[in-house]
């Protein structure tokens, strides 16, 4: 079996942030992945528009700022180079292709034994077995994409597909497109689909907060100076004055703030990018109700109205499958990946356990995770 000091799993930013504190501490590792290359998600399944939401000084890997020319908002193509130059500079060899199956502390030898399957050309089906004394899950949180069981969705007779397949609404001019989901995927490929010319609904089931990044670079800076409920209601107060009354659009807004329900929930708030004034117009037509059933290209939907759609794209997220092959640990994580603990010491397990990027703080999150795992392994050591 090949051994390592750390066995890291995923190969996204997270695992990337990972590779490079351990990089730099001198700690030898493996990070295993199981796609063809390494940030998959932003390289193969976003789609072209995308823009991180925060600006660039709290979405930095650790050890590595973005270049000084970037701008404030960096473009997918941008910080695609910026993860580039990072696995170029720390050295990082993710080893591709490789499946978990299972991993499991063995108390004999007092490691982690790590199996997968290998995917590559010349191996394919390939049994593999890894040894290591510190384990990282750095799978992210956005895993296995999740599309909802729908009645007679498998007669929809235009195309269905996930949000990670969609690119740009160029490939929609003129037709009737459905959004199902409501987070920011959802909205801004609503924005990207108006923006080209398709006529663009969007299913909104549950209230939400719109703010704008600007809201939200305040709420950055003035969090260190106040508390966060003082912040929240200030930012509520400017989005009422900013936004006005959605509802008479379809849009409700929470009882609850914005990053309490994040914290309670893991509930986003929706960074608008333009989508409100595309609603406001009439160019994006919210749906507040979930769908019923499909007929053919018929939607109908639990409020008992219909509408009929050439495509429909699902911003539904995604479903974590650590459960299905970590076993034995029944402290750092719960069945659906999310860490039991409560920040901030939700990164460290037992028997060398840790997790990197799965406690919904974004970039800045992975990266002070990243940082602390690390400095954890190297004191062990």
């Amino acid at each position: 079996m090949p051994e390592a000091v750390v066995i890291v799993v995923g190969a996204g930013p997270s695992g990337l942030a990972m590779a490079g504190c351990l990089s730099r501490l001198e700690i030898p590792y493996l990070l295993l992945e199981r796609e063809d290359c390494y940030a998959p998600l932003w390289k193969k399944y976003s789609y072209d528009r995308l823009h991180l939401h925060l600006q660039k000084q709290v979405c930095e890997l650790p050890h590595m700022s973005f270049p000084s020319s970037y701008p404030t908002y960096v473009p997918k193509k941008q910080f695609i180079q910026y993860l580039d130059d990072y696995v170029a500079h720390f050295k990082i060899s993710p080893m591709y292709h490789r499946n978990v199956e299972s991993a499991s502390y063995d108390q004999g030898s007092e490691r982690w034994v790590v199996k997968t399957i290998n995917n590559d050309e010349g191996c394919r089906g390939e049994e593999e077995e890894f040894l290591g004394r510190f384990l990282v899950v750095a799978t992210g949180e956005t895993t296995d994409p999740y599309v909802p069981e729908i009645e007679g969705l498998s007669s929809f007779n235009g195309e269905v597909l996930h949000s990670t397949r969609f690119k740009s609404g160029a490939e929609f001019k003129n037709k009737n497109v459905l959004v199902v989901g409501s987070g920011n995927s959802g909205l801004e490929i609503a924005l990207d689909l108006a923006n080209h010319g398709a006529k663009t609904s969007i299913i909104v089931r549950s209230p939400f907060h719109f703010l704008s990044r600007r809201m939200m670079y305040w709420a950055v800076v003035l969090v260190r100076y106040l508390s966060l409920s003082k912040v929240e209601s200030l930012m509520v107060l400017l989005s009422k004055l900013v936004y006005g009354d959605m509802t008479k659009y379809g849009i409700a807004r929470p009882k609850e703030g914005p990053f309490t329900m994040k914290i309670k929930y893991g509930k986003y708030p929706v960074i608008d990018v333009g989508t409100c004034s595309k609603i406001k117009s009439g160019e994006i037509q919210v749906l507040p109700a979930e769908i019923a059933s499909i007929r053919g290209n018929d939607v109908e939907l639990k409020n008992g109205k219909s509408y009929q759609f050439e495509s429909i794209v699902f911003c539904t997220g995604f479903k974590r499958s650590t459960c299905s092959w970590l076993k034995g640990d029944d402290y750092l994580l719960k069945e659906d990946g999310i860490p039991r603990q409560s920040v901030p010491n939700h990164w460290k397990g037992q028997k060398g356990l840790y997790c990197v990027g799965l406690a919904g703080r974004g970039l800045y999150g992975s990266g002070v995770e990243a940082q602390n795992t690390a400095n954890d392994i190297k004191s062990s050591l």
